[in-house]
């Protein structure tokens, strides 16, 4: 009897790990981190996605907001997590470009996080400041190539979608702005409608609420389509630039080594939930188009996204602080 009890125990022993590795994922609470602080676009449409896998997967879903360090600090606590699945970062394109803007960035974007999916795009918006006479984007490039020296443009983070954007459309554009540095969105909006700054390229869903009540002038999007949000606001493309395109974007990593099957499983659930939030038209609220992509097919992503943006900013000479 002894006997046949240790046998039994040791069979039962032997067979846990199998058993373990094919126990429900997930099964306890996610956590996503978000990289900047609360109640910013980003902030948002982590919450947004947060409670739609909630509804999906049935465990909690928290949103944790690591702030700081241009960004790197909620991405250092990621890429440092264990890799389980259970820890997420959710960020924009500004994520990527760490190693570009900083002379000794916490980590590298590309090899110590692994890419789970990308759930959005949205356009930014060319505002300018209310007091100036041009209109349209050709007066404004005009204006721009007779008089370089006297046009500002805000850059609010450096390798900021934002930032990239005016680089590209100065580069097309063959323009000469005088970049001013501000530290986030705000406080460039507001130079912006103030008048002390001439132009400034961000999300639309940062500078649409301004450019509704007069408070800054609205002169283009910056995606090749028009956005619902502001569909009498022209292209750049339609305004006489038929080669720029630039969006914004967001994505979720977990650190680099959580194990393929748990990125597919992540990658399944995000993708159902973007499409959720498509449908319901929670996503379109915040100016978001709707990507679903394999993992692989982000990570191919995100090494052209570098590529594109380390070399706009070596041809603009930027140098990382």
């Amino acid at each position: 009897m002894r006997f046949l009890k240790l046998l039994t125990a040791a069979m039962a022993f032997a067979i846990a790990p199998a058993w373990a590795q094919t126990a429900k994922f997930p099964d306890h609470m996610i956590r996503i981190v978000v990289p900047f602080a609360a109640g910013g676009g980003v902030d948002n449409a982590a919450r947004l996605l947060g409670e739609q896998l909630r509804k999906q997967l049935g465990v909690q879903v928290i949103v944790d907001n690591r702030a700081g360090a241009n960004g790197t600090l909620g991405g250092k606590n990621v890429a440092t997590s264990t890799a389980d699945g259970y820890t997420l970062l959710f960020s924009a394109a500004t994520h990527v470009l760490a190693k570009q803007v900083m002379s000794n960035a916490p980590y590298d974007p590309q090899t110590d996080f692994a890419p789970v999916a990308r759930v959005g795009e949205a356009p930014l918006m060319l505002v300018i400041a209310p007091q100036l006479k041009q209109n349209k984007l050709s007066d404004v490039l005009a204006a721009a190539r007779q008089q370089p020296e006297k046009w500002t443009a805000a850059i609010p983070a450096a390798g900021a979608p934002s930032h990239l954007a005016t680089l590209l459309l100065a580069k097309q554009g063959n323009l000469k702005f005088t970049f001013v540095p501000y530290k986030g969105t705000q406080p460039a909006l507001a130079d912006v409608g103030g008048g002390h700054v001439d132009l400034l390229l961000d999300s639309i869903i940062s500078v649409l609420p301004l450019a509704i009540s007069g408070r800054v002038k609205p002169i283009a999007i910056t995606s090749k389509n028009r956005s619902p949000l502001a569909s009498d606001v022209p292209t750049v493309r339609e305004s006489g630039m038929p080669d720029f395109s630039y969006v914004s974007w967001y994505g979720v990593w977990a650190p680099k080594d959580t194990s393929s099957d748990r990125i597919a499983i992540l990658n399944t659930a995000i993708n159902t939930a973007v499409s959720e939030l498509a449908r319901s038209g929670a996503w379109a609220k915040l100016g978001i188009e709707p990507v679903t992509e394999t993992p692989e097919q982000f990570k191919r992503f995100i090494a052209a996204d570098v590529g594109q943006g380390a070399e706009l900013l070596k041809g603009a000479g930027f140098k990382p602080e």
